[in-house]
């Protein structure tokens, strides 16, 4: 089986156990919101928010240590790979701390980040517990990031699953019995330890060599190499985490603690779908890396151009859907009032759209180590997005917070990111690129006009109706996709690579 096919083999172990996890957490978040009030549901996405800001800390090592063990691992380096997993825990243990440090120095001014404190009492001491179920996870994930590489990550998502089961279970229990936003919270922390505990022993039994004594230092052109990444991926990590990370603080300090509730329920659903999402398209990864070293510049675009329609049939498809369930799903799954209006919800949509349309570009940029040629891009980016966000909030209050991710993702990571792709790494003419994605969104248009009107006739709510919608929805548009595309060379491609990869299911002993 080749790496193209066993990563999409681990990809669809690890979907299958992302799935039986977001399930698992979708029905507490159920327990959650009938148990607790919504100031508690928005105080919750609050702290997300604000760890993943200090998650700067981690300085984009994690991305970084990852291309550096490609290498290595195909070519079974294992001194090199202990070097660089030595530096990593190091590196880690530091974050770790750092982090820690860096809660506790900010626990006095969380009252900062509310437009109001009214209804939540004991605010320091949940994020004191939510923070330190964050800071624990940094002292052995470290680890994973070897799976990843060596394209194992479903051994990392099958104890992570079966771990986020029984961590939920006993969360809705406690939330039942007890109805204390703290006892959840202590849960969540010793649920993370030990989950990354048993990753930890799984990976030294898989991997006998990183505890044989001794290990020789990083060589000095790695270590080079490896912190002009690092400082690379920095500025990225620093653009993706003000550019998605201070929505909820806008909203919290601008609007109220509530409403961060209401949206980090569509949060969830759309983070939901991006991770799966995110298994699939990412586990492209390390071939890509593979095809840089031992390809022709020919295959590198046809897998870049294959990548690209199933990123678009995905995440179209995942669009239209969201755009027209996503209510009528909260309604039933929450109640109606935590519904936001259509509008917003359009605006989400886009972001959602734009963000996994940027996957097919960061895929290859990430396997062929191109961090460096747009490092700046992310620190214009984060500044637009807050100069646009609070604009626009002026005029349109909370939709305004949303367009201006909107707004921000146009102006720079739209274009930036494929002209450096194209020009440092496929070596194709840009326009291209700008009139694939203007050609497929029009078609992504086209299907959601056609699904929306096969919808208008069900009007009605229940179970029974959201069903045949659900059916509507994802009929409609691969009907559409399929009589566009069923004749292109892309489509051909991810026809074979399917076929190949039930092929290898098959043969697999």
């Amino acid at each position: 089986m080749n790496r193209t096919q066993s990563s999409f083999r681990n990809a669809g172990f690890a979907v299958a156990g992302q799935m039986v996890s977001l399930l698992a957490a979708f029905i507490t978040r159920g327990v959650f919101v009938r148990t607790l009030s919504a100031e508690y549901l928005g105080m919750n996405g609050l702290f997300s928010s604000l760890l993943s800001l200090l998650s700067l800390a981690e300085l984009g090592i994690g991305a970084a240590i990852t291309y550096s063990l490609y290498r290595p691992l195909a070519e079974q380096d294992h001194e090199e790979v202990k070097a660089l997993m030595g530096f990593f825990k190091k590196a880690y243990t530091a974050v770790g701390l750092l982090i820690l440090a860096m809660s506790l120095a900010l626990m006095p001014f969380l009252p900062l980040f509310l437009k109001s404190r009214q209804g939540i009492e004991g605010l320091r001491l949940y994020f004191l517990l939510f923070a330190l179920g964050n800071s624990v996870s940094y002292f052995f994930s470290y680890k994973r990031t070897l799976l990843v590489a060596d394209q194992k990550e479903y051994v990392a998502v099958l104890y992570q699953s079966a771990l986020c089961v029984l961590r939920n279970a006993a969360q809705v229990v406690a939330l039942v019995l007890t109805g204390s936003f703290a006892l959840y919270l202590v849960i969540l922390f010793f649920a993370t330890l030990l989950e990354n505990l048993l990753i930890s022993r799984r990976v030294d039994s898989i991997y006998p060599f990183l505890q044989e004594p001794g290990s020789k230092p990083l060589e000095p052109g790695n270590l080079a190499t490896l912190k002009r990444n690092t400082l690379a991926m920095l500025a990225h990590r620093i653009g993706t985490v003000v550019v998605f990370g201070t929505d909820n603080l806008l909203i919290s300090k601008l609007v109220g603690i509530v409403e961060v509730g209401l949206y980090s329920n569509y949060s969830m659903v759309i983070l939901a779908l991006n991770t799966l999402l995110g298994r699939l398209i990412g586990a492209f990864t390390p071939s890509v890396g593979n095809l840089g070293a031992q390809e022709s510049r020919e295959r590198m675009i046809q897998v870049f151009d294959g990548l690209f329609l199933m990123t678009f049939w995905l995440s179209g498809l995942v669009a239209i859907g969201f755009l027209f369930l996503i209510n009528p799903f909260i309604s039933l799954w929450l109640g109606e009032r935590y519904l936001f209006p259509v509008p917003l919800v359009v605006l989400i949509v886009a972001n959602f759209y734009l963000s996994r349309m940027r996957s097919p570009v960061l895929v290859f940029r990430d396997a062929l180590g191109l961090f460096w040629n747009d490092r700046y891009k992310p620190l214009f980016e984060s500044a637009i997005n807050l100069a646009a966000s609070l604009v626009f909030f002026r005029f349109i209050g909370l939709a305004g917070i949303l367009l201006g991710t909107v707004f921000s993702t146009l102006t720079t990571c739209f274009w930036i990111e494929p002209y450096i792709l194209y020009r440092k790494g496929l070596n194709r003419p840009l326009k291209g690129y700008f009139a694939k994605f203007a050609t497929h969104t029009a078609i992504l248009l086209a299907a959601g006009g056609l699904t929306f009107l096969a919808l208008s006739p069900l009007k009605d709510r229940g179970i029974g109706i959201f069903l045949l919608q659900g059916l509507v929805a994802f009929t409609v548009p691969n009907l559409v996709f399929l009589a566009v595309f069923r004749k292109t060379g892309e489509f051909r491609f991810l026809k074979e690579k399917i076929t190949a990869i039930g092929s290898g299911w098959r043969a697999r002993p």
